[in-house]
């Protein structure tokens, strides 16, 4: 698991190894918003499976790698 930007500053971390029973990137993201208070929706992000952009109703498998990432902007 990756997160960036706001996510990482309110999560306290870059990474980390989660074990879950979600199926889908949605349903991790979800269990992971509640678990640590994450402000932003999934509908306000981007998730890549394995280094890829994908759908949020992306089946995940064990050992994929997902990331989290908001939108933002450049100055």
């Amino acid at each position: 698991m990756r997160y960036f930007a706001v996510l990482r500053e309110q999560r306290g971390l870059e990474e980390e190894r989660v074990e879950t029973t979600a199926a889908t990137a949605a349903e991790v993201y979800e269990e992971l918003r509640r678990t640590h208070r994450l402000a932003l929706p999934a509908g306000s992000l981007r998730v890549a499976v394995n280094h890829e952009f994908k759908e949020w109703g992306e089946v995940i498998r064990d050992g994929d790698t997902l990331a989290f990432i908001p939108p933002f902007a450049g100055g």
